[in-house]
């Protein structure tokens, strides 16, 4: 398999899809959604054909195998190349006679669209008409990207609301998923981390889920390596400016009224210890003083003692 780097992810997802183990109801729940986004009818004189389209030929071949297995009809295999600059290979699956009677059981009717009311009875079935819809317009980003974002686009708004109720209401795991339009298309989108990697599950991509959870999981870890860092420098720049502001007023209050008019021993000689350890945090100094005084001093009573130093230098400074 092509690595990830030269394969964009949502086709690599599509492709593990479209290869998983599904029961026949399931089969068929997956090809009423993808048949009601992609397909349209044939008409030659009184014959109805169907023909289904993708550029993933493992989707292609999927929607091949369910057709014949699921209703034993002829079906046809061709491709084309598409229009533009890229000259994508498109894959058409086509089948000539019997059109109407796989419509009819899919529950799928192009002129007057009605909501499948038999084809999605349980919640696997759902699962499979989800996945249906997402191998017809669905596409998720890279999880390397910078943000996460998976969305199923369709053309009718009608269509678009359905999915967006069965989706919400999914059990076991209803989905917060958000509706929006873009240009002549409405866009059904997740935006949460969790939820996609749920509903890559839910599409039987497993392989993909674990791939996708260790990105976000190393993405994750190095966001709050950051927040982290950035949080270790902003402390130590608010530690450099407190303890440059005590060693400016420790040296105020010496010069104004002398080290022998410091009468408590602990007060003096944090005093003393913070001239000489500039860099020194609070949890150091109380360390340090505990070593000098050979007792117990918690950085809290350092705090308070430090709280001391700047009321009283204020005092020197408004002249009081």
């Amino acid at each position: 398999m092509a690595s990830k780097e030269s394969t964009s992810f949502a086709r690599l997802v599509k492709e593990e899809s479209a290869k998983a183990e599904r029961s026949e109801s399931e089969k068929k729940a997956l090809l009423s959604s993808f048949v009601r986004i992609n397909g349209y009818l044939r008409i030659r004189g009184k014959q109805e054909g169907l023909e289904l389209s993708s550029e993933n030929s493992a989707i292609a071949k999927c929607v091949y195998q369910y057709l014949h297995e699921l209703y034993g009809v002829d079906v046809r295999f061709a491709y084309t190349r598409s229009a533009g600059f890229l000259k994508r290979m498109v894959y058409h699956v086509i089948v000539d006679d019997g059109a109407s009677k796989i419509l009819d059981d899919l529950e799928v009717d192009f002129f007057n669209p009605e909501r499948p009311k038999n084809v999605i009875s349980s919640s696997d079935e759902v699962a499979a008409y989800l996945t249906g819809a997402f191998l017809a317009g669905g596409s998720v980003n890279n999880p390397h990207s910078r943000s996460y974002h998976l969305e199923i686009s369709v053309k009718d708004e009608g269509f678009a609301r359905f999915l967006l109720k069965i989706w919400s209401k999914y059990q076991p795991h209803p989905f917060s998923c958000k509706l929006s339009k873009r240009r002549n298309q409405f866009v059904l989108y997740l935006k949460k981390g969790d939820e996609i990697s749920d509903f890559l599950v839910l599409l039987g991509a497993k392989d993909q889920c674990l791939y996708f959870e260790d990105v976000r999981v190393s993405r994750d870890f190095s966001s709050i390596g950051n927040r982290l860092s950035n949080l270790d420098t902003a402390n130590y720049g608010r530690a450099v400016e407190a303890s440059k502001r005590q060693i400016e007023e420790i040296n105020l209050i010496f010069e104004r009224e002398g080290k022998e008019s410091i009468s408590n021993p602990k007060l003096l000689a944090l005093m003393e210890l913070r001239l000489k350890n500039k860099d020194a945090s609070l949890d150091e100094l109380s360390k340090l003083l505990s070593e000098e005084l050979n007792t117990e001093i918690s950085k809290s009573n350092v705090n308070h003692l430090m709280r001391h130093i700047h009321a009283e230098a204020e005092e020197l400074k408004n002249g009081k």
